[in-house]
């Protein structure tokens, strides 16, 4: 190749080079604007569409409906970064102002950045169960960005990657939002109703009844069946509107999703309708859906068993009626410390049965023992204790203790109350019921809404 030529050829590759080096230089600047300009225009989106309705937003948020039920919050907002809030977390239902900001990471999100209803989720201190313990409501208070849909905005939670959606409020949201909590007493229950509750599902063709039980601090509920050929359950996250409550995950029947359930103030039912004759109704009964033989382990014959109430542990459970919560409470404020455990022990190595009650702190317990002996309903499947002596004793917490020897005490009055339900005269129910994290059964009323569910230790 003649040298002319080769200089050419030289001249033209270092061009190519440089052009390309451009390209390249010019393709980063771009790739490197792209990305901020998009989370801008998101930012700017987000902005607009939260400041654009007149009464707010509403979200009911299911932080994990696997094991908890639903709150509302409403947010209005405004461009100062200020936004008023109001939930129905509890009876307060009064508006709190705090800040929010827009902020830009790897995406855009909306982050509640001062103290707020919304924290009330994710106040680890605020555990609604055992289970959850140093874990709250497992709820969030920043939330990802994901554009809007039909008029809401789409967003998921920072830490579970939930999906959560703010709908347009109105004013009645605001003013009807105590209505809520009007409703969660319905759930709870009426003691002017009976005791039992159940489930009944109609998929067009059969009717079929569950055992149903609700826990409040929770918000959730389970229904269980007690037909050998009907193996059905649910569990449901339950949230309050001023109707009736919504429940998540949808109860599925008959291939229908059912989640909306309207309350009847003259019956107490909750009732969710389908087509086709399919229906969901939570109803009021008389006595347990399911009724079984476990009563026997009770008896002579059944083997020394031992059954406790556990506190901060059995008394979560959504059997526990509201009867039995607010005799534990009147314990406390009566004596000064909590009712620790009420420990009902059959078929002793004495051939005694009694009910130890400890009443204390953490440094010592006081111990009161109550004697009595059984009785069973064979027919009904109940049993029934009939009261002997009690006695007293004074152990270090934690102690496992054996009753005293000693001489014998009148009946303490802060116990009187409780032991009263244990001695009813017509009889308990005793049943298994699913728990998580032990073999858990309830003693319950066949005449008053005294209900207790205890550990099998």
């Amino acid at each position: 190749m003649k040298i002319k030529n080769i200089f050419k050829f030289l001249i033209i590759a270092f061009l190519a080079t440089q052009l390309g080096a451009c390209d390249k230089n010019e393709a980063e600047q771009k790739f490197d604007k792209m990305p901020t300009e998009r989370l801008n225009i998101q930012k700017k989106e987000l902005n607009d569409v939260l400041l654009s309705s007149e009464y707010g937003w509403k979200a009911v948020y299911f932080t994990d409906n696997t094991q908890l039920g639903g709150f509302t919050h409403l947010f209005k907002f405004s461009a100062d970064g200020r936004v008023a809030m109001a939930s129905d977390f509890d009876s307060d239902t009064s508006i709190y102002n705090s800040d929010y900001s827009i902020e830009v990471g790897s995406t855009v999100s909306l982050l509640f950045s001062t103290k707020n209803r919304i924290h009330l989720l994710s106040d680890s201190n605020n555990s609604p169960t055992a289970g959850l313990k140093g874990r709250g409501y497992k709820g969030d208070f920043q939330f990802l960005y994901y554009g809007q849909e039909n008029g809401e905005i789409i967003f998921k939670t920072n830490r579970g990657f939930q999906e959560l959606r703010f709908v347009k409020a109105t004013a009645e949201d605001w003013t009807d939002l105590e209505l809520n909590t009007k409703m969660a007493q319905n759930v709870i229950g009426s003691d002017k109703r009976p005791l039992f509750r159940l489930l009944e599902i109609n998929d067009g063709t059969e009717i079929h009844k569950l055992d149903f039980n609700y826990a409040s601090r929770a918000r959730f509920a389970t229904a269980n069946s007690g037909e050998e050929d009907y193996s059905v359950s649910y569990n449901m996250g339950i949230a309050f509107t001023k109707t009736g409550i919504i429940v998540s995950p949808a109860l599925e029947v008959n291939n229908q999703q059912l989640t909306e359930f309207i309350y009847d103030d003259s019956t107490g039912d909750f009732t969710a309708t389908g087509t086709n004759g399919v229906s969901a109704t939570i109803k009021y009964s008389k006595k347990p859906v399911i009724v079984t033989d476990d009563y026997k382990l009770l008896l002579p014959g059944g083997g020394n068993n031992v059954y406790a109430y556990e506190y901060r542990l059995t008394e979560f459970e959504g059997p526990n009626s509201a009867l039995f919560l607010s005799l534990l409470e009147d314990i406390e404020k009566a004596s000064g410390v909590p009712l620790v455990r009420a420990q009902l022990w059959f078929n002793n190595t004495d051939e005694t049965n009694y009910i130890e009650y400890r009443s204390g702190d953490d440094q010592t317990e006081e111990r009161y023992y109550h004697y009595f002996t059984i009785k069973a309903d064979d027919v009904n499947k109940t049993v029934t204790f009939t009261p002997g002596v009690w006695k007293k004793s004074t152990a270090t917490a934690g102690d496992s203790g054996t009753p005293p020897e000693g001489p014998t005490i009148s009946r303490p009055s802060f116990l009187k109350a409780l032991d009263d339900e244990f001695m009813n005269p017509n009889g308990l129910y005793f049943t298994e019921v699913p728990v998580m994290g032990y073999r858990g059964y309830t003693f319950a009323s066949t005449t008053t809404h005294f209900r207790m569910v205890v550990n099998n230790l």
